[in-house]
């Protein structure tokens, strides 16, 4: 692992997410190394010649000026970069960035796919409507190692529990779902009691990773790459409208609401979480940037 520390101008940025205000990386690259991490675009403005999983820029930035303008703003820390990775127990530039932002009012929302949040909690807890979202996409630990070098399910899943017990809104990403691998129903079961939402993300596969994630289901699991190939290459949506009437089935018969947007906020933490479907991203993201310009 290459590790560089360097300055930066601002870790926070204006986002065009239709899920932020702003997005937060403490970090440029991440020692996650997932297969079918969507962020190793970065590497066309970082100048690595080293591959995704590598490398890992540390940033220092000047202290944050003019807090007030992120109240009540949306925060996403984590959108190309896991803010937990192993490397911030030494550095801890997320510790710091919350140490910073204390007090300001801004809504953070965490992603991860680490339990080393876990240190972080009673600051976390003491921002309005703070949410933080664990990806899971599978049950099975040996599946995990071959996709990621991030913690196991177990810790997770323990670590989403720790936060939903401590009055934090918690999500679980079930995301990406691998068409004939992800058991999603059993991941649903298993994060029901301790999350106030379930996100359900299908697999995109695009630019370099393309090739390794086929690649590898041509070897680790043959007689799914026709389904991949159906998928990827031809452009079917089948698979995913099928799991989207199964999913919906099921929500009805366990009691829980299947949207397809994302109304959390506004639930109370007792409530059952809801699911919500992210399977269509291009119809999603025109939506929600249609809805932000209509209230902004």
């Amino acid at each position: 692992m290459i590790i560089k520390v360097i300055e930066a101008k601002s870790v926070i940025t204006k986002s065009n997410l239709p899920v932020c205000d702003f997005s937060v990386n403490p970090y440029t690259g991440c020692e996650h190394a997932c297969k079918y991490c969507y962020a190793c675009f970065m590497k066309r403005f970082t100048n690595h010649p080293e591959e995704w999983g590598e490398f890992v820029d540390v940033k220092i930035w000047q202290p944050i000026k003019t807090l007030g303008k992120y109240k009540g703003k949306e925060l996403f820390i984590g959108s190309v970069t896991d803010p937990y990775q192993p490397i911030e127990e030494k550095y801890r530039r997320t510790r710091t960035l919350l140490e910073e932002l204390q007090g300001s009012g801004a809504k953070l929302c965490i992603a991860t796919k680490s339990d080393l949040i876990l240190r972080d909690l009673d600051i976390i807890k003491t921002f309005p409507d703070a949410r933080v979202s664990w990806s899971v996409n599978t049950l099975d630990e040996g599946f995990k190692d071959d996709m990621d070098k991030a913690v196991s399910i177990k810790s997770r899943l323990a670590a989403m529990k720790a936060f939903h017990n401590a009055g934090v809104r918690t999500t679980c990403f079930i995301s990406p779902i691998f068409p004939g691998i992800t058991d999603v129903k059993a991941i649903i079961e298993q994060a029901k009691e301790h999350c106030n939402l379930i996100w359900l993300e299908n697999l995109n596969l695009r630019g370099s990773y393309k090739s390794v994630i086929l690649d590898y289901i041509q070897e680790k699991y043959p007689a799914l790459l026709p389904l991949y190939q159906d998928i990827y290459n031809q452009g079917s949506r089948s698979y995913w409208e099928t799991l989207d009437t199964e999913l919906q089935e099921y929500a009805a018969e366990i009691g829980l609401d299947y949207v397809t947007n994302d109304d959390s906020m506004s639930r109370p933490l007792d409530e059952p979480p809801v699911i919500v479907n992210y399977f269509y991203h291009e119809q999603i993201k025109k939506s929600a940037q249609k809805e932000r310009m209509a209230n902004a």
